[in-house]
């Protein structure tokens, strides 16, 4: 039988880690370019934050590790998703909370 009280501190720990992963202004950006069901390549993605290529797989790997993000790949190409669209609420929130 599976205990609730750890089940729970699993599921922070989960959160906590999702969470420790985001907070980065890169990382961030990421999600937002990822928001609306897109799926871009490591490529398309350093273009359009103007970073290095290397740096840019270096936080897709954070994100993609810690269940942020899914990757897919077809051919030659590796598509990055948000994992839950749901995610682009929390920079929806950040948006507003920064801006407003």
């Amino acid at each position: 039988m599976v205990d609730i009280k750890e089940l729970d501190a699993e599921r922070l720990e989960l959160a906590a880690n999702m969470l420790k992963a985001i907070a980065h202004p890169m990382r961030i950006a990421i999600l937002k370019h990822l928001e609306g069901g897109k799926k871009l390549t490591v490529t398309e993605i350093h273009e359009l934050l103007g970073i290095e290529q290397s740096t840019t797989s270096h936080h897709l790997g954070i994100l993609k590790d810690k269940g942020v993000l899914c990757s897919k790949r077809e051919g030659k190409n590796t598509f990055y998703f948000l994992k839950y669209n749901i995610l682009s609420q929390i920079v929806d929130c950040l948006h507003k909370c920064t801006c407003e």
